[in-house]
């Protein structure tokens, strides 16, 4: 009988403790949602996993069966995958308040790291709808062969997205504690040099520093070095369009060659197009040259899109998206990113563009 007692008392205190171990409370009040089953997911190695499951009544729900070990991204999905929403799962107690026809934008409260974004995404938000206002007037001016007023609008674009990354960096600098800023980091890390990109690192909280992105990120700056201006760019070969091998190495020689990546479905990329143009057909004739390397799954869309914007550079993919080996090689992991070369494959600038681009081209030309 004591030992059952004991034994009892001990399975006692075991579910005690477990109780009062850190774990998430997720309180859904969403309007429209009766009887709606409702997944929590992370993304893990690519895969989502479902860490939850919950059924709404009369719109209200609660998920209250695990932890996370720091503060990460969720999506609350629903079964029919047609609505879902990202936000920062944490220990803590979470209120999601919304509407079911507009998931996407319900009100999360009880995360400190979920405050901490929306912060950084109000003070880019003016941005991004000029932004968006910009590029709708584009597709406008390119439908319309309106050269000149694309290349005034993409410049206008490119102006926007400086300052949205350096609102992004600063973000990082001066939140060292917070879990938002890996995520963020990762995003704009080809915009910064790797010696500054070790530096933020390394003045990261050390259980920041520890997230699987920042360990991934310090993997990354071997590579980045690699690639800074000052270095000798790495070869590598990919095939042309027709299925022709074409290497870098091949390519270097004329005054200038600017490697440049981008893809048919990344927006920015062909927003930038129109002042690539410009450069290579102003100062192709004087010994500038480009690479095109390509982020593409479909050829027909990368053929499609070098036709329509008028590239009439080399171009080379392998089609293997973000498993572009030469995208890996130099780090690159957003677009439109590139690296100009001098006649001697040394890299002497960049992710150029618009004027910055088009000064530099000059700047060199005219020297040589």
């Amino acid at each position: 009988m004591k030992r059952l007692i004991l034994f009892l008392a001990f399975t006692g205190l075991i579910a005690f403790s477990s109780a009062q171990l850190p774990h998430y409370v997720i309180t859904g009040k969403i309007e429209g949602a009766e009887n709606i089953k409702f997944f929590l997911q992370q993304s893990v190695n690519g895969r989502l996993v479902n860490l939850d499951t919950a059924v709404s009544i009369n719109g209200v729900f609660r998920m209250t069966r695990g932890s996370v070990k720091y503060p990460e991204i969720a999506n609350l999905v629903t079964e029919d995958r047609k609505k879902a929403l990202s936000f920062y799962l944490e220990n803590t107690n979470i209120t999601i308040t919304g509407k079911l026809d507009s998931l996407g934008s319900a009100r999360i409260t009880g995360s400190k790291t979920q405050d901490e974004i929306l912060s950084l995404a109000n003070s880019i938000k003016p941005m991004g709808e000029m932004y968006g206002a910009k590029s709708a007037e584009l597709a406008a001016a390119k439908k319309a062969g309106d050269t000149t007023k694309m290349i005034s609008l993409s410049s206008q674009m490119n102006i926007m997205m400086a300052q949205a990354t350096e609102l992004e960096i600063e973000f990082v600098k001066s939140h060292p504690k917070s879990f938002a800023s890996p995520e963020i980091l990762r995003n704009v890390a080809t915009s910064i040099k790797a010696t500054d990109l070790e530096s933020i690192i390394k003045a990261m909280d050390p259980e920041v520093a520890k997230t699987p992105i920042i360990t991934g990120l310090k993997l990354r700056i071997d590579i980045l070095k690699s690639v800074d201006i000052g270095k000798k760019a790495p070869d590598f070969t990919l095939n042309d369009p027709q299925g022709n091998k074409v290497s870098l190495s091949s390519k270097i020689g004329s005054k200038l060659l600017l490697i440049d990546f981008w893809a048919a479905w990344c927006s920015p990329c062909r927003a930038e197009n129109p002042n690539v143009v410009k450069v290579y057909n102003e100062f192709h004739s004087q010994g500038f040259d480009i690479l095109g390397v390509s982020l593409d799954r479909s050829g027909a869309d990368w053929n499609k899109a070098i036709s329509d914007d008028k590239l009439t550079w080399t171009h080379i993919s392998d089609l293997q998206y973000w498993n572009s080996a030469a995208a890996k090689l130099y780090g690159v992991n957003s677009i439109p990113a590139n690296f100009l070369l001098d006649n001697n494959g040394i890299i002497i600038a960049k992710n150029l563009r618009g004027e910055a681009l088009y000064n530099k081209v000059k700047e060199v030309i005219d020297v040589k």
